[in-house]
């Protein structure tokens, strides 16, 4: 047995969204490779018989899972499958120290670790086992998919690629060597400043009071996590934000290099207004490029979803659950 460290976990309900009378609930621990204890949510159909489909849940890139992953894994436990939403390592109520770093090695792990969970479950089938990756999460998510054989179908929603953007900017504005290097630069300093001071710098989250000459995506994100519609104590969008050495390593470490060498089912999908949407666009088009898996590969543009609509709906509905639901019912059979 794999040791696990011991969790504080909370009780009570405390999501950003209502608890559901069709699924029962429960906390469960896991350890993952490095040896990290993650913690998660689990969501179970309510008189459930037999072993089920499951899915694992996570992301968006610094919340946790009261906030819409939590959201995702009760709505997809009410449609008949087993889910866990689970927090990554170093943040929520995951375990790892120190808190608020992220790593795009450990990271995918964690969602590996998850399904190497819900497969060894004796609620769940565990040739049918799929995962869910939001935001920031669904790059991770293609990753996992492209180095685990145990999944066999992945939904990316209104994903980002958190390498790419860490490494070029948003919209690719800083793709250049010298951008680079300056980060790099900024980085290197910072590191040392943290060590002689013996503290990590928080980066902050997002940006609060909004400023009124904001871009539109920092609206959008200032409309979930600092306000009521999504805000969370333990989540690091609503709070401080990451380490600002929390991504260092993802400036160097692209993790969809060999998405179109995914032989399982992939749907990823993203709204149609939403700043991030390159990233699913392109993401798709490198995923099928020269690529013999294509016939189970599809990219959902949502009409007139901004980037938020689909992490709780947006209060028009967004999240296409009836399509989730079709997706894993015919890949999870």
């Amino acid at each position: 047995m794999i040791r696990k460290e011991e969790l504080n976990l909370v009780k009570e309900w405390d999501k950003t969204f209502p608890k559901s009378d069709r699924v029962d609930h429960c906390k469960v621990t896991f350890a993952n490779r490095y040896g990290i204890t993650l913690a998660a949510d689990m969501y179970v159909p309510k008189d459930a018989e037999g072993k089920l489909p499951a899915i694992a849940v996570c992301g968006p890139f610094g919340a946790v899972k009261e906030q819409c992953s939590g959201l995702y894994a009760q709505t997809m436990a009410e449609r008949g499958f087993v889910t866990i939403a689970f927090d990554p390592s170093f943040t929520g109520e995951s375990g790892g120290n120190v808190r608020y770093m992220a790593s795009p090695d450990i990271n995918t792990e964690d969602f590996m670790a998850a399904v190497d969970f819900l497969s060894l479950c004796d609620k769940v089938d565990s040739e049918r086992v799929g995962i869910i990756g939001i935001c920031g999460w669904g790059g991770m998510a293609l990753n996992a998919a492209a180095l685990d054989t145990h999944i066999k179908a992945t939904v990316a929603s209104t994903m980002y690629d958190m390498t790419r953007v860490n490494a070029r900017g948003y919209f690719d504005s800083e793709d250049s060597e010298e951008a680079r290097y300056q980060k790099r630069k900024a980085m290197c300093s910072q590191r040392l400043a943290d060590l002689k001071a013996g503290e990590y710098t928080l980066g902050g989250g997002v940006v609060d009071p909004l400023p009124e000459d904001a871009p539109f995506f920092v609206k959008d994100y200032h409309s979930y996590y600092k306000t009521s519609r999504g805000y969370h104590p333990r989540s690091l969008n609503s709070n401080g934000g990451w380490n600002v050495t929390g991504c260092e390593s993802f400036m160097n470490q692209p993790i969809l290099a060999y998405s179109n060498e995914i032989r399982s089912a992939v749907l990823i999908m993203h709204g149609e207004k939403a700043h991030s949407c390159y990233f699913s666009e392109d993401a798709y088009a490198a995923m099928t490029k020269d690529s013999k898996y294509t016939e189970n590969k599809e990219l959902l543009i949502i009409p007139d979803a901004v980037h938020t609509d689909l992490y709780d709906g947006g209060g028009k509905d967004a999240i296409p659950f009836d399509k989730l639901e079709d997706f894993f019912k015919e890949y999870l059979k």
